[in-house]
């Protein structure tokens, strides 16, 4: 199941991007553009989430403005390096707070803040780095993470599903912690099947030096699309006794789904400033029992 797109989220979704098509060229194409996103909208089943648009909506941008399909690469790139020169500095992090995993959760959490599409033109790496400064002060529900430790000690699978590029280093160091304290615990990580918004590919795994089983969703949809998943993630999914779903998308897709699933975001839409009832970039840990 997901969270279908209701008339909120399509006006978001038309806003944001027709927003950025302007700043692509003329009025003209503007108008061109917004006329072919209202005809994909209206061709959509209607029990989809809003992530479902995410590889129509690109292929638009790339026949009328000729945009890379992989149009994020830039803010990709720069996002992998920025973690990667503070990679030590987070370890020593995590591995000196007094529950390393814990710390580890609250440093992947704030690496959600890594989105250039939802969060469109408010990414800021100076900000993230102030943010970073009081990262183990985050506040997070303490029955779930209870319920992630005890699902961690008992579990064999963990099915890891990550967001964005920049973010999977910190989720890198959330899952060295946890592999540290349960190293019996077999983790998979998966990412999108190719270029999907500023999402985490198989290419950012590598350039983040992800340790751990590495696979794809087999498409282009943000978030994990259950219906269009390939077999081997499908499988990883069907299989993992805890899962990790790091991420809105993750969450749109997933949410009251039959998995057991600990969703870890912040909160960056109206949808769900009004479902959980929190500011934008509040901190997320939510369980979802199977």
């Amino acid at each position: 199941m997901s969270i279908a797109i209701d008339a909120q989220c399509l006006l978001c979704h038309f806003q944001r991007n027709v927003t950025t098509a302007r700043s692509c060229g003329t009025e003209e194409q503007a108008m061109e553009f917004a006329r072919e996103l209202m005809k994909i909208y209206l061709s959509a089943p209607s029990h989809v989430s809003s992530t479902w648009f995410g590889p129509a909506t690109n292929e638009l941008f790339h026949k009328i403005y000729g945009l890379d399909h992989d149009r994020f690469r830039a803010e990709k790139e720069a996002s992998n390096a920025f973690v990667l020169s503070r990679m030590d500095d987070l370890r020593r992090t995590a591995e000196t707070a007094p529950d390393p995993v814990l710390a580890g959760l609250q440093l992947a959490i704030l690496g959600n803040y890594i989105d250039f599409s939802a969060l469109q033109g408010e990414v800021s790496f100076e900000k993230l780095e102030d943010m970073l400064q009081k990262a183990l002060e985050m506040e997070l529900d303490k029955d779930a993470y209870a319920g992630l430790l005890d699902d961690l000690a008992k579990g064999q699978k963990l099915l890891y599903l990550t967001d964005n590029a920049g973010e999977i280093g910190f989720d890198r160091i959330f899952a060295e912690q946890i592999h540290r304290r349960y190293p019996h615990l077999g983790i998979t990580f998966c990412v999108r099947g190719g270029p999907t918004l500023n999402d985490a590919t198989r290419e950012d795994a590598a350039a983040v030096g992800i340790p751990f089983r590495v696979i794809d969703n087999g498409n282009l949809v943000a978030g994990t699309q259950l219906d269009l998943l390939s077999e081997e993630a499908k499988n990883a999914l069907d299989t993992a006794d805890v899962i990790i779903a790091k991420g809105q998308a993750n969450a749109e897709t997933l949410l009251d789904s039959p998995y057991n699933i600990y969703f870890a975001f912040m909160v960056k839409c109206p949808r769900f400033i009004q479902r959980f009832d929190k500011p934008k970039l509040t901190p997320m840990l939510v369980r979802q029992h199977n």
